[in-house]
């Protein structure tokens, strides 16, 4: 083997060659920033012709609710293999047998609570995180509660990742709320009960809204809300959720 002498102009292109391949090769492992950014920006189209054609076109008003649709990134809540479809106006499998809601009912649902931005909310079912990350963005609090562990788990990360790290999850049967936070202005289920689960009633502040699902086979939307200590109801569609388990179930 010959050994050559290391001139300064052999260093120098050895130098040009490595800076110039070694550039070229982070790019390749890193993706590029460009095609991040080109990324980002479909997604951010997507997200806002999600909103003009799926929601404000159904009649969803509220401007903190249509912001927060348009700000929270719901390709960052649904499984990897189904982000292309992200922003499709359906709901979406998260796993363990649950979903992600469609757009429309996730912005129809957080305008019906009609929270302000100094309130507390509830949710029960967190599922992948996307409904509380929305709650964050119109309320003061959130908190979550998930009974599948692994879901709860994922919603974490999610969220953390999101920037959403105040809102609050536990592990645990939404049925019975979360007595020690109560009470709260707004609360919303995520999954169908075949009956409004008292405790959550109870939870609720004065003047505050519960929005539910309520059915088995045939489901509807409703809003219950606490004036002067009674519940005043309304039915507002019919819908299709997920059957909300554990003591509901019994």
């Amino acid at each position: 083997m010959k050994f050559f002498p290391l001139t300064r102009s052999t260093c120098l292109l050895l130098f040009w060659v490595v800076a110039v391949q070694g550039s070229a090769l982070g790019g390749c492992l890193s993706g590029g920033t460009g095609d991040m950014t080109q990324a980002e920006e479909r997604y951010e189209k997507q997200r806002r012709a999600m909103v003009e054609r799926q929601i404000e076109a159904r009649g969803v008003k509220d401007p903190r609710v249509l912001d927060a649709m348009r700000k929270v990134l719901r390709h960052r809540f649904v499984p990897a293999d189904l982000t292309g479809r992200a922003y499709e106006d359906n709901p979406l499998p998260i796993g363990y047998d649950q979903t992600i809601s469609q757009p429309y009912i996730v912005a129809l649902m957080t305008e019906l609570l009609e929270v302000g931005p100094e309130d507390k909310v509830l949710e029960i079912g967190t599922g992948s995180g996307y409904q509380a990350a929305v709650l964050a963005e119109v309320a003061a609090e959130v908190f979550s509660i998930e009974i599948v562990p692994e879901l709860a788990d994922l919603a974490v990360r999610n969220l953390r990742a999101a920037g959403y790290d105040s809102v609050r999850v536990r592990v645990g049967d939404g049925y019975r709320g979360w007595p020690e936070g109560a009470p709260f202005q707004g609360i919303i289920v995520t999954a169908a009960p075949d009956h409004v689960p008292h405790p959550l009633i109870d939870q609720l502040d004065e003047g505050g809204r519960l929005v539910i699902p309520v059915g088995d086979v045939y489901q509807e939307l409703m809003i219950l809300r606490k004036e002067d200590g009674k519940i005043r109801r309304r039915v507002v569609i019919p819908v299709r959720f997920v059957p909300m388990t554990g003591e509901a179930e019994r």
